[in-house]
Parts: structure tokens; C-alpha cells; sequence
């Protein structure tokens, strides 16, 4: 008995998905390595899941020699498919601009870091009045916001308390 055909279409229930792509991730892993071992074939697999996590495979006994292994893998299908070489500076343009990208995300966590800690009143010494008072207004601010919800779920309790109580 054989088993049944499966839909080709986007597994929906994001558990699903996941298990799904775990065992079918590993079933091509273990594909690519039975291709090199019984056809003596040059196999690099590079999978990126859902999620953005990297998984690789590449036909070579070294385990360290692994990316270069899949450059060397790239570059010849590059060379097949008649695509940009190794001097293609686009790789070196992507380098760059995701360094600086980089440079902007971690100054911009490390402000909002500060901006934290000046909420809990740490770090606040190098504050200027303009600043202080400009902190002091969003605490305020925070205060009245949490506050007014505190009273919209007292008034809720009370409301339901009386509804069970008729």
C-alpha cells in the first residue's frame, strides 16, 4: 500500500508548517548526503527556513572546510548558469550596506537602552533641564495612562460584582 499524493499548497496552521519543514529539511539532508556517497556526486544544499535560520550541506569529508566548500559550489553554478563571477563588487556593495545597517540598528537600540533607563530614573545625571522636564511630562504622562486604565478595569470589576449579585 502506497501512500497518498499531498496537496502542493501552503500548510496554514503554523505549527503544522513547522513540523512539517523540520522533517522534510531532514529528509533532503539525508537525500544530499546519499546522492555524494553513492553517485560520487559534488552536492551542496543550502536551505533557509521560515524563520530565516541557515541550514547547509556540502559533499566533503572536512567539516571545517565547509563554507569554502560552498563558495567554491556557488561559484561554479554561477559560472554555469552564466551569472555574475567572483569579481561581481555587488557582494562586496550587499557587505557594506548591511554593516551599516548594523551600525544604525545598534545605535538605535543602544538610544532607546538609555531612554529606558532615564524612565526608571537610571543614568540621568548628564540629563539638562530642558531634558529632565521633557521626561518628566512623558512619566506624567505614563502615570495618567496607567492610572485611567486602572479605572476602567475597577469600574469593570464593580459592574460585573453587581450584575452577579441581581
Amino acid at each position: 500500500m502506497g501512500r497518498g499524493k499531498v496537496e502542493l499548497k501552503r500548510i496554514e496552521n503554523p505549527t503544522r508548517r513547522q513540523v512539517t519543514f523540520s522533517k522534510r529539511r531532514n529528509g533532503l539532508l539525508k537525500k544530499a548526503f546519499e546522492l555524494s556517497i553513492l553517485c560520487d556526486a559534488e552536492v551542496s544544499l543550502i536551505v533557509f527556513s521560515p524563520t530565516g535560520k541557515f541550514y547547509q550541506f556540502a559533499s566533503h569529508e572536512s567539516v571545517v572546510l565547509l563554507p569554502p566548500m560552498m563558495e567554491r559550489t556557488i561559484a561554479r553554478y554561477r559560472s554555469e548558469a552564466g551569472l555574475s563571477g567572483p569579481n561581481d563588487h555587488s557582494h562586496t556593495r550587499s557587505l557594506e550596506f548591511w554593516r551599516r545597517e548594523i551600525e544604525e540598528l545598534q545605535k538605535t537600540i543602544n538610544e532607546t537602552e538609555a531612554k529606558l533607563r532615564h524612565c526608571i530614573g537610571e543614568d540621568i545625571e548628564m540629563l539638562g533641564m530642558k531634558e529632565l522636564k521633557q521626561l518628566e511630562r512623558q512619566l506624567k504622562a505614563g502615570v495618567e495612562r496607567v492610572r485611567s486604565k486602572k479605572l476602567r478595569i475597577a469600574a469593570e470589576h464593580v459592574n460585573w460584582l453587581k450584575g452577579k449579585d441581581d
